[in-house]
């Protein structure tokens, strides 16, 4: 008799440990082998879809936050000596800008939190829906490999991604129909951009090691294993050549670098920029920053540069009316220590984002602190601030920030930005955890007007 109650007493209590640990986001690894992309997410505590509301305006607070409690609220942590000599905090109100707190020290080292700025001016650019085309032509016996500018072109198709849509196996497929077994050779373009494609303001070692050559062309974000490629779109052109080959295409000698003319053979688009956005933030990935600081550029009809693509993150920022006092890009990434920017343009970029629907996918690409992205291991998970942080990391060694939207008891959002430049000889952790705690004594101040 006791077998009889014992099986299904046991499937319940499986069945509701699993349901726990699903909304909890504990199951997040294993049903996505790995950090789960921003729209396979299960909503943690604090981002679930809110009940109807018939008044708007109290589902997102009804009164000002009271700067001088947050203020209050945020005056300890900020002043711990684990987050270093330099340190500025600042909060706006992300629904009109109203300021709230304003201690800062001037212009920092950004790290990472670049990219926000870099993802700002894309999507101003060129819009949401936009898609990037890699394409072949054929000028005679000779075909040439474009490369539009997609940075999550792949070499052989992915399944399941919403953001490596296009790869050169089905680019060859079809470009072999359109050839048949006619001996060829192979040339490949990448004018689309211009001048270095390495900063020179980036510290010498980081090529191949933590970041490729920008390139239009390249496959796999010019990863080779654990490192990066030399020569990324060399290396894409020869992958496309075997392709062809084994398809059935002849293809003769050794790729080269040439300019395309010619008649257009076959292409693949990329996923929407929406989709490129939300990646790259929640990765935090340098390689795809680049290349879309440069889209930005030739959008603007900018040269497709370094120099081009700050240039446009400035207009961009300025036509917004976002500050750019101070501000000093070399590149989109945040991976050179000459880049300037104050927290207080990140603060407003981020009420930007807040107000314009062009750039939503900046706020769905954000980490959700103790849940996703980079932020997935951050937070504890029981604590106050799960679910409620959603922010871009930036860390170098001495440099750590966090810019984003925090939201305070009653809905209201708050956007800031805490940078601290100035911790070398400081656990790192210790630095990160200091840095966390700001934004948690935001999400835990009682703060609503």
């Amino acid at each position: 008799m006791r077998a009889a109650w014992v099986l299904p007493l046991l499937v319940l209590v499986t069945l509701a440990s699993i349901a726990v640990l699903y909304v909890r986001g504990d199951l997040n690894p294993i049903l996505c082998d790995g950090p789960c992309a921003p729209q396979f997410v299960t909503p943690p505590v604090g981002l679930g879809t809110p009940s109807p509301d018939p008044d708007p305006v109290a589902a997102v607070g009804s009164g000002p936050v009271d700067a001088t409690a947050l203020a209050a609220a945020v005056a300890g942590a900020s002043a711990s000596d684990a987050l270093g000599g330099r340190t500025s905090v600042v909060a706006l109100d992300a629904r009109d800008g109203t300021p709230l707190v304003a201690d800062a020290r001037g212009t920092h080292v950004p790290a990472s939190t670049t990219k926000l700025l870099t993802a700002v001016a894309v999507l101003d650019q060129w819009g949401p829906d936009a898609t990037f085309t890699t394409s072949v032509v054929r000028d005679g016996d000779r075909l040439v490999l474009v490369g539009g500018g997609d940075p999550y072109l792949t070499a052989t198709r992915t399944k399941g991604s919403s953001v490596e849509r296009a790869d050169l196996a089905t680019l060859a497929a079809a470009t072999a129909k359109q050839v048949g077994r006619t001996p060829v050779t192979l040339g490949y373009d990448v004018s689309l951009f211009s001048g270095p494609a390495v900063s020179p303001a980036w510290e010498e070692g980081y090529v191949g090691g933590v970041v490729a050559p920008v390139s239009p062309l390249w496959i796999d974000r010019g990863r080779v294993g654990a490192g990066r490629s030399t020569d990324p779109a060399g290396d894409a052109a020869r992958r496309f050549a075997e392709l062809l080959r084994s398809r059935g295409v002849p293809v003769n000698g050794t790729p080269t670098q040439v300019e395309a003319a010619g008649t257009p053979v076959a292409s693949v688009r990329s996923a929407r920029l929406a989709r490129i956005v939300e990646a790259f933030l929640a990765d935090s990935d340098n390689e795809v920053a680049e290349v879309l600081l440069r889209q930005a550029a030739l959008k603007a009809g900018e040269p497709g540069s370094f120099a081009g693509g700050a240039k446009v993150v400035a207009q961009v920022l300025g036509d917004a009316g976002v500050s750019t006092d101070g501000l000093v890009l070399n590149d989109g990434s945040g991976l050179s220590r000459k880049n300037r920017i104050a927290a207080a343009t990140l603060a407003e970029a981020m009420v930007e984002v807040s107000a314009a629907p062009r750039l939503g996918a900046v706020l769905t690409g954000l980490p959700v602190g103790g849940f996703s992205g980079t932020l997935e291991n951050r937070y504890d998970r029981a604590g106050r601030a799960r679910g409620l942080v959603r922010a871009k990391t930036g860390t170098l060694t001495g440099v750590h920030s966090l810019a984003g939207i925090v939201t305070l008891p009653g809905a209201r959002p708050v956007a800031f930005a805490v940078m601290a430049d100035d911790t070398e000889g400081i656990n790192p952790l210790v630095t990160q955890a200091a840095l966390d705690a700001v934004a948690t004594a935001m999400a835990g101040c009682a703060c609503g007007g």
